[in-house]
């Protein structure tokens, strides 16, 4: 899930969308898998797709269909051919596709709050004249992308785990601040730990070196039906349509019958 949510951030760059469109995929990506297996839907298929919905329901802008797989394509061949070695596999139509199955298992519950707009209010009020703890603050933030605290925890709860951090970090004094909130400590300390926890892993994992290996092991979708189109859930609507296209048929050919024999 780490590697994904790099990769949908990557991806995010290269297409030139804002951060906020990123942490929306990125949510909406974690909130698929979780309720669905890896195996339900090739997740290289849905971070494209993610992206994709993401810049609509932020209001960036749809991006175009041509720009969006050529991109895909780039980043897998120029920054992730270490997981991937082949081309990226899929076309827009897949992308169409993937975003239905992605939106009802969102049930169309697609408004994502995050802790962005919070943090810049508390920074504001705890160092009116200090700008240096926003940036430090933004890119913990960040990081928790790469954890479930998102799906957790609360925006304006993890704004303030990552505010306090950055004090932390840069020794700056905010327990007075801090006690004025009338916070519970224990859910600050709880984001705390997995984001320490995060950066622990991220020491010992060589990604290059280990992801190869992960995403070969993971169980990949079926390409193709193993059963009959017959037996499929659309086999009543199959069978309508090719009764319609049969009567066509026979109109037709009664048609130019009757045609045939006025010409006679």
């Amino acid at each position: 899930m780490i590697f994904f949510a790099n990769f949908i951030q990557t991806l995010g760059e290269q297409l030139k969308v804002r951060q906020q469109v990123i942490a929306t995929a990125t949510v909406y990506f974690k909130r698929f898998y979780s309720r669905n297996s890896l195996k339900s839907i090739d997740p290289l298929l849905m971070a494209p797709t993610c992206i994709f919905l993401a810049s609509k329901v932020e209001e960036f802008g749809v991006i175009s269909n041509s720009r969006l797989i050529s991109t895909c394509q780039q980043v897998v061949k120029n920054k992730f051919s270490h997981a991937y070695p082949q081309e990226f596999p899929f076309r827009i139509q897949n992308v169409l596709e993937c975003e239905f199955y992605l939106m009802e298992t969102l049930d169309c519950c697609l408004i994502i709050y995050h802790p962005y707009r919070s943090l810049v209010q508390y920074a504001a009020d705890l160092s009116s004249t200090d700008d240096s703890l926003l940036p430090l603050a933004w890119r913990i933030v960040n990081d928790t992308l790469r954890t479930d605290v998102p799906l957790l925890f609360p925006p304006y709860m993890i704004a303030l785990a990552a505010l306090h951090m950055a004090c932390i970090i840069q020794q700056k004094d905010a327990k007075q601040w801090f006690a004025e909130l009338s916070l519970d400590m224990d859910k600050l300390l709880e984001i705390t730990k997995e984001i320490l926890s995060l950066y622990e892993l991220w020491k010992s994992y060589d990604e290059k070196k280990e992801i190869g290996g992960l995403l070969a092991k993971m169980a990949r979708p079926k390409t193709s039906p193993s059963r009959p189109p017959s037996q499929g859930p659309s086999s009543k609507d199959g069978s309508m349509q090719g009764s319609h296209g049969h009567s066509n048929q026979s109109n037709q050919s009664s048609h130019s019958q009757q045609q045939t024999t006025q010409d006679m």
